[in-house]
């Protein structure tokens, strides 16, 4: 079957399911040309982000993966449980970007067995919690999506006050040449991107949750000032990040140059890892890239900050990006890596990142000379 023939099927498939908006989602204006942006009106004017980061073990690690997911949905629990009753009531609770499954070794096959359906059990037990607590709670997870048969998701959820999962954001792209001899196999958007589109629309490339504390966007996308860039045009008020290993300057300068709040969480690692010195150090910024709460150990941690999304509100617009002078450098760029290059039969899926590092190799217009 061919990826074109993949294509019609997958949106004949949405528009019989009733879900006839993905035509008028691609029409549809994303950016306001007036500055302005939308948005719901605020319950209150001040709201509170609590982020927590601790030590994830990775389903491999245990006998039985049900065990895995039992003993990290547990974790959880007790975290959110503590945010909750400990300091100030949290609006939004942040965790990591992957905090019920860890990250596991091995080919394709068996990573698969390593992920989680959002929504499942995992998330209907933490919107049990979300309810009780009248919170939203944020996390990232490795997942698979049968209507994505064979790709390993990289996704975000967020479970509203409500306890249901009312948004999933896919990660945009992953970072290149990453580890010498390897890339990323997860998939994205950006490698799957005409299909994508032609499922959930173009406003769900950089979607928008506009809450009643604000407007909100989740990414795991680390140093991709664009990216950001296309969320704050969108509107975004609050820039939740769950990128591993990540650089506290680049969370820093994003918030102050797209001018939005943003929190960080990271994961922790055993104190005698050789990745010890990298856990932790988890952040909420404010929009001129002031650090409002930080833990820089790679201990257990919940750090809070509240934020005031009303004074932020008030005059608001959108960032003024210099777009009209630059577009002719940018109109004449291409990218190392064209959209879509993972968007081949299951069986033609890469098994491995030294595989995807074939692969890329292979669609990479920026050949060697």
């Amino acid at each position: 079957m061919t990826n074109t023939t993949l294509r019609i099927l997958a949106l004949a498939a949405l528009l019989s399911s009733g879900c006839t908006h993905a035509a008028t989602q691609v029409a549809a204006t994303q950016v306001a040309k007036d500055g302005n942006y939308a948005k719901v009106p605020l319950e209150k004017e001040k709201v509170v982000i609590k982020v927590v980061q601790n030590l994830t073990r990775n389903l491999q690690d245990f006998p039985d993966i049900n065990d895995g997911l039992a003993h990290n949905l547990e974790q959880m629990t007790a975290l959110t449980k503590r945010a909750c009753t400990e300091g100030k009531k949290p609006d939004f609770i942040l965790f990591n970007e992957f905090p019920l499954t860890g990250y596991s070794d091995g080919k394709r096959e068996e990573k698969l067995k390593f992920t989680i359906k959002i929504p499942g059990p995992e998330t209907a037990a933490l919107g049990k919690l979300a309810k009780e607590c009248d919170t939203y709670i944020i996390f990232g997870s490795y997942a698979r999506d049968d209507a994505w048969p064979g790709h390993i998701l990289s996704l975000n959820a967020v479970i509203g006050r409500n306890g249901e999962v009312i948004e999933k954001f896919w990660k945009t792209r992953n970072v290149k040449n990453y580890q010498p001899g390897m890339e990323i196999p997860t998939t994205t958007i950006e490698n799957v991107y005409d299909r994508y589109v032609a499922m959930y629309g173009e406003e769900a490339l950089f979607p928008v949750l506009r809450t009643e504390y604000g407007n909100i966007a989740v990414s795991t996308v680390q140093r991709d000032t664009m990216v950001y860039n296309a969320f704050a045009m969108r509107g975004v008020e609050i820039m939740f990040r769950t990128s591993t290993l990540f650089s506290k300057l680049d969370v820093m300068a994003t918030a102050s140059f797209n001018n939005f709040y943003s929190a960080m969480s990271n994961i922790t690692f055993p104190a005698d890892s050789q990745w010890a010195k990298m856990g932790g150090g988890s952040i909420i910024v404010s929009p001129t890239g002031e650090i409002l709460a930080e833990d820089p150990s790679n201990d257990e941690a919940i750090i809070e900050a509240e934020i005031d999304i009303g004074k932020l509100r008030k005059g608001r617009k959108i960032p003024d990006y210099p777009v009209d002078v630059t577009r002719p450098v940018f109109e004449q760029y291409q990218q190392a890596f064209p959209l879509n290059h993972l968007d081949v039969p299951i069986d033609q899926l890469p098994d491995s990142g030294a595989q995807m590092k074939v692969l890329m190799d292979k669609a990479s217009r920026w050949k060697a000379k």
